[in-house]
């Protein structure tokens, strides 16, 4: 399948939050998903993001990511999320936007990128261990929403 992999653009930003929702919905926690595309305009310094689009420029995924300091690591990338549509599943277009991913830690000087998979995702999980992730089972989320603060 021909797809190019690229930096979004604000263009795209109501795209990448439709696939926001998707896999919000995926996830089983549409609720959720309190993103818009107006949250991502006002604060789109801190917002990169890379999609996969097709020949006829739709967007089939993406993948959201930061930098972050791990004291016991140093400089890192932190990869939030790498989003497929299910149709477009299984023609290369995770491992493309996972390389750009892993491209993009390498230039900028990270010693990792760090990442969450769900426990009952095991395809995702499975997709990772083939590009030579280690998956463990020690830590676990802790949220605190200051919105409700």
């Amino acid at each position: 399948m021909n797809i190019l992999i690229r930096k979004a653009t604000e263009n795209d930003y109501a795209d990448i939050v439709q696939l926001i929702q998707e896999f919000a919905t995926f996830q089983n926690m549409p609720e959720k998903m309190t993103n818009s595309v107006e949250r991502i305009m006002r604060e789109s310094e801190h917002f990169d993001c890379l999609v996969a689009e097709t020949k006829d420029e739709n967007i089939v995924g993406y993948a959201t990511y930061f930098f972050a300091y791990f004291t016991w690591s140093g400089k890192c990338l932190y990869m939030d999320d790498l989003f497929v549509k299910e149709k477009f599943r299984g023609n290369g277009i995770g491992k493309e936007l996972m390389r750009a991913v892993l491209d993009f830690a390498k230039k900028a000087k990270c010693h990792k990128i760090r990442w969450q998979v769900s426990k009952w995702n095991k395809k995702a999980q499975q997709f990772y261990k083939n590009r030579g992730a280690k998956i463990d089972d020690v830590e676990i989320n802790c949220d605190l929403v200051l919105d409700k603060y």
